[in-house]
């Protein structure tokens, strides 16, 4: 595996793997590997002849009061993860190769941004899609792969693509979950072995709510309910629950086909989210 933090580097490299006709397949990550992304990485190392991976902590996707200082990194552990995982190219760029002085290339998230985190983290989204822009116009990929547990960050970035006409095949995996049902995250580690214990209740709030959808029940506030009283009992603060569109996002009362059940809540002071996709 070769470590590159140049963008024209990358670029030239990539270009000369392209003539040869390998297919390059692309991860973007802000580092703290676990085995949520190690999934995608498997993903792309099945499809493709090359696979890259970023490692980015992108500061333009942190509001003010959020953990970009804090936010784990470990780039040893990181690239040894990525040998193993025969990763052909790891991308480690500074900021300012990302965002050089005077950069004013800032992407609109559009319409979906309007609902979910997007309120509750104002700039969070439009950090998020301007960085994967920049990514793709430096690696120009033929495949893109996100986790469905941010899944409102990935159907933006499928927004996006589609928006500017980019030649990329986005990929959206399923969660990765822990035993006990918790979704892997890098913000799993700031939680104390009670804390963990608690966190089960997320994943139990939401199926306990897909099972009465499966049993009938429609409304989209009694199923917020189901939801509600099941976190109230183990989490700090509830951030957001809502039952909304899988393609727009966007809230709705009854359940008539499919859905989106997507929580927000913390645990002392780490904001954990997750979602459940239902079909009826």
């Amino acid at each position: 595996m070769l470590t590159i933090k140049n963008p024209r580097e990358l670029t030239s490299i990539l270009n000369r793997d392209r003539d040869q006709g390998k297919r390059i397949g692309f991860v973007p990550t802000m580092g703290y590997l676990h085995e949520g992304h190690l999934s995608l990485i498997r993903s792309a190392r099945k499809e493709n002849g090359i696979v890259v991976v970023s490692i980015f902590v992108n500061p333009i996707q942190f509001g003010p009061y959020e953990d970009f200082k804090r936010y784990p990194r470990n780039l040893k552990m990181d690239q040894r993860l990525l040998k193993q995982a025969r990763v052909d190219y790891l991308f480690a760029p500074s900021t300012n190769s990302i965002y050089p002085k005077g950069f004013r290339g800032f992407i609109d998230p559009g319409p979906l941004a309007r609902y979910l985190c997007g309120p509750k983290r104002p700039g969070h989204f439009r950090g998020v899609a301007t960085v994967v822009n920049r990514l793709f116009r430096i690696i120009q990929p033929d495949r893109a792969y996100f986790g469905a547990k941010d899944y409102q960050q990935a159907k933006i970035i499928e927004d996006m693509i589609r928006k500017f006409r980019l030649p990329i095949q986005m990929k959206i995996c399923p969660i990765v979950r822990e035993k006990n049902g918790l979704a892997i995250s890098s913000r799993n580690q700031y939680l104390s072995k009670k804390e963990r214990i608690r966190a089960r209740s997320i994943y139990r709030s939401l199926t306990e709510a897909r099972k009465q959808i499966r049993l009938g029940e429609q409304r989209a506030e009694r199923i917020k309910k189901i939801i509600r009283q099941i976190l109230l009992n183990y989490v700090d603060k509830v951030d957001y629950i809502e039952i909304v569109n899988p393609k727009t996002c966007a809230p709705i009362e009854q359940v008539k086909s499919s859905a989106l059940l997507a929580v927000a809540c913390y645990l002392g002071s780490t904001r954990l989210i997750d979602n459940l996709l239902v079909k009826r």
